[in-house]
C-alpha cells in the first residue's frame, strides 16, 4: 500500500510519514501491522471527539440510510444541515446568527473574503504577519511568506501585513480598508494568543473605520481551547466568523457565521454571490450536529482547561523552553529546530503521533482529542521525557 500509495496519491513534501492505516479508535491510530499509535495531534485539530466517536459514527450511518446528496447547497431545505446551524447560532453571541456551510476551511475563508469586499464595497484586506489561512489562491494570498507565494503570482492584489499583537499597527486600519483576518489564536507561527486586550483594540478599530473583523477559528474552534469558541476568551465577537477542522469529528467541513444583514449580500446583486455543491451535505451536517451536541452537553470543553494543566504539569524539561497555547491547543517550544524535529521522528518510533507547525521550527505541536483521558496523557508525556533524555 505504502508504495502506491507514494507512486498515484499526489504528494505534499519528498518525505511524508506514511504509515499505513488500518483503523482508528479513540485516542489511537493502528497501522497494518497492529501496532497502537497514541494520537497527539487528532489530524491536525480535527478530530475533536477522537476517533470514531460512537454518537458521530451513529448519526453518520443514520444519515446515510436515509439520504446523501440531493441538490446543490441552498435550494433544499435539509433537517441536518438547518439543524445544525440553528444549533450553533444558539450558542453563538449576537448578532453571529446565519451560517454559510461550506467544504473546507480555506473555502469558508474565500467566501469570508468575498463577504467582507461584497458588504463594504472596498477591496483592502488586512491581515497578520505569520498568519496561516489556507491554500487556496485567495486564503494564500494572506500569508507573508514571499517563498510560499512567489512562484504561484499572481494572486490577490490589495492585501496588507500588521504584526499580530501590535498595537502599533492598528492606525493602518482605515476607510480604505474592507476588513482585517485573524486567527484568534495564531496557528502556524506557534500557537501565539492574543495579549492586552489586542483582539478588543483590533474590532473597535475596524468598528470606528466601517471595516469588518474576521475570526478565523478554523483550528481552536470547537472547544480546543476551553470556550466553544477561542474569542470567547477575549471579549471579542467578531463581523464574520470562520470554522473548520475540528467542526465535523474528522469529515472535511467550513463554515462562515454572520448577522443576517451582512450575509444577506451574498444573495443579491449579483444572486450566487457564492455557491457550493457539496456544501451543508447532509451526511457532514450530521456529523457536525452530533458533535455540536455532545460538546455542549458534556463537560469536555471544560475538562481542557484541566488536561491543559496536567500537560503543563507533566512537560518540564531543560529542552522545552516554553509551551505556548491554550487548553489542547498547544505548542512545545524546544531549544532547537533540531530538537524539535528528532523529537517528532523518535517518537513515531516510540507509537506516539506528534507533529511540527508551519512556521515555528522549533515547535512541537500537542492538539489531542478533547476526549482524551489523563491516563493517555500522562503514557504520551513519559514517552516525551524519554526521548528528550535521550537526544
Amino acid at each position: 500500500m505504502k508504495n502506491d500509495f507514494l507512486k498515484y496519491q499526489a504528494q505534499t513534501s519528498p518525505y511524508p510519514l506514511g504509515m499505513e492505516v488500518s483503523h482508528a479508535k479513540g485516542s489511537y491510530i493502528y497501522d497494518t501491522e497492529g501496532k497502537a499509535h497514541l494520537d497527539f495531534v487528532a489530524g491536525v485539530s480535527a478530530c475533536t471527539l477522537g476517533h470514531c466517536h460512537p454518537k458521530v459514527t451513529e448519526a453518520i450511518k443514520e444519515q446515510v440510510d436515509k439520504y446523501m446528496h440531493v441538490m446543490v447547497y441552498g435550494e433544499y431545505s435539509q433537517s441536518p444541515a438547518t439543524s445544525y446551524t440553528k444549533l450553533l447560532a444558539n450558542n453563538l453571541p449576537e448578532p453571529l446568527e446565519v451560517t454559510y456551510l461550506v467544504n473546507s476551511g480555506t473555502e469558508a475563508i474565500e467566501g469570508a473574503l468575498k463577504l467582507a469586499r461584497r458588504y463594504t464595497g472596498r477591496s483592502q484586506i488586512i491581515a497578520a504577519k505569520s498568519a496561516y489561512h489556507g491554500n487556496t489562491m485567495g486564503s494564500l494570498s494572506l500569508m507573508d511568506f514571499e517563498e510560499r507565494k512567489s512562484v504561484f503570482r499572481p494572486l490577490l492584489p490589495d492585501v496588507y501585513h500588521i504584526n499580530f499583537n501590535n498595537e502599533d499597527d492598528l492606525d493602518k486600519i482605515t476607510t480604505k480598508t474592507a476588513c482585517v483576518i485573524l486567527e484568534t489564536i495564531q496557528g502556524g507561527a506557534g500557537f501565539i494568543i492574543p495579549r492586552n486586550h489586542y483582539l478588543k483594540k483590533v474590532k473597535a478599530r475596524c468598528t470606528e473605520m466601517g471595516a469588518l473583523l474576521i475570526l478565523d477559528e478554523i483550528q481552536p474552534g470547537f472547544g480546543r481551547t476551553g470556550k466553544l469558541f477561542a474569542f470567547e476568551h477575549y471579549e471579542c465577537v467578531p463581523d464574520i466568523l470562520v470554522l473548520g477542522k475540528g467542526m465535523a469529528s474528522g469529515l472535511p467541513v467550513g463554515a462562515f457565521t454572520a448577522s443576517k444583514e451582512i450575509m444577506r449580500t451574498l444573495s443579491e446583486h449579483p444572486k450566487m454571490g457564492h455557491i457550493t455543491t457539496f456544501g451543508g451535505n447532509p451526511v457532514i451536517a450530521a456529523s457536525s450536529l452530533a458533535t455540536l451536541q455532545e460538546l455542549i452537553n458534556t463537560s469536555l470543553i471544560e475538562d481542557t482547561l484541566k488536561k491543559e494543566v496536567l500537560f503543563k504539569t507533566l512537560l518540564k524539561h531543560t529542552k522545552i523552553k516554553e509551551i505556548r497555547g491554550k487548553g489542547l491547543m498547544l505548542a512545545l517550544i524546544m531549544d532547537s529546530a533540531e530538537t524539535a524535529n528528532d523529537l517528532v521522528l523518535k517518537a513515531k518510533e516510540k507509537n506516539l503521533i506528534l507533529f511540527w507547525l508551519l512556521f515555528e521550527n522549533k515547535a512541537v505541536r500537542i492538539s489531542p482529542p478533547l476526549t482524551i483521558s489523563d491516563k493517555e496523557i500522562r503514557e504520551g508525556c513519559s514517552i516525551i521525557l524519554a526521548i528528550l533524555n535521550s537526544i
